[in-house]
């Protein structure tokens, strides 16, 4: 605590995989594993005790899930954020995540220095999704949601890019780069289009977009 490196909780109900996990992060200067959990209550547990600032958390665990963890720590610390994970993509385990307050949802066959990379985003306040995870996301509300243009009446072409990258999963700098702007007109447009289409934050704008097939 106090030496300026990202704590971390791992809640994993494997401990070779706790373990693996933690030897990766810790390759890090910049992060320190300060706890391993073997569930969602030991993990919630953890934070309590040390109020870390991310907790790498499994989705499927025995006892007490990776969704009980997360409502009960974002309950308590939403300062925390909460990166799963796990093996699964399937739309019912990222919806339990989702809803529970997860900041992220990445899958364990990741590169080792993409976890790494995972981490330090979430705690800078970025939504982390793995590919497949996404995708996932953008055909299942696309399937549930018939297009409804009129809901993005008022919104620039050059606002609509934004969305769209957004959606991408793309955070203000590569938006930037990608559209050739200075990155505080991107974080101005963004607080502006979520101003107009009445949204809170990042998340609910990919989701808008994809929703009303603006991507």
């Amino acid at each position: 605590m106090g030496n300026g490196k990202i704590r971390v909780v791992v809640a994993d109900d494997i401990q070779i995989l706790r373990q693996g996990l933690k030897a990766i992060l810790n390759q890090d200067p910049e992060i320190e594993v300060t706890g391993l959990a073997a569930d969602g209550k030991e993990a919630w547990e953890l934070c309590r005790k040390q109020q870390p600032d991310v907790v790498l958390m499994d989705m499927r665990m025995p006892d007490y899930d990776g969704s009980w963890g997360i409502n009960k720590i974002k309950a308590q610390f939403p300062q925390t954020k909460i990166l799963v994970l796990t093996t699964f993509d399937d739309a019912k385990t990222v919806e339990a995540a989702m809803d529970n307050g997860a900041d992220g949802y990445i899958l364990k066959e990741m590169e080792d220095g993409k976890v790494i990379q995972s981490v330090k985003a979430v705690h800078a306040g970025v939504r982390v999704f793995g590919d497949s995870v996404f995708e996932g996301m953008r055909r299942q509300m696309a399937a549930a949601n018939p297009p409804k243009p009129a809901l993005a009446e008022g919104v620039t072409a050059r606002e609509r890019d934004i969305m769209r990258l957004v959606a991408c999963g793309m955070d203000n700098k590569e938006i930037a780069a990608k559209l050739f702007l200075a990155e505080g007109t991107v974080r101005n447009n963004i607080s502006r289009i979520l101003e107009k289409l009445k949204l809170k934050d990042r998340t609910q704008l990919a989701v808008f977009t994809v929703k009303n097939h603006l991507d």
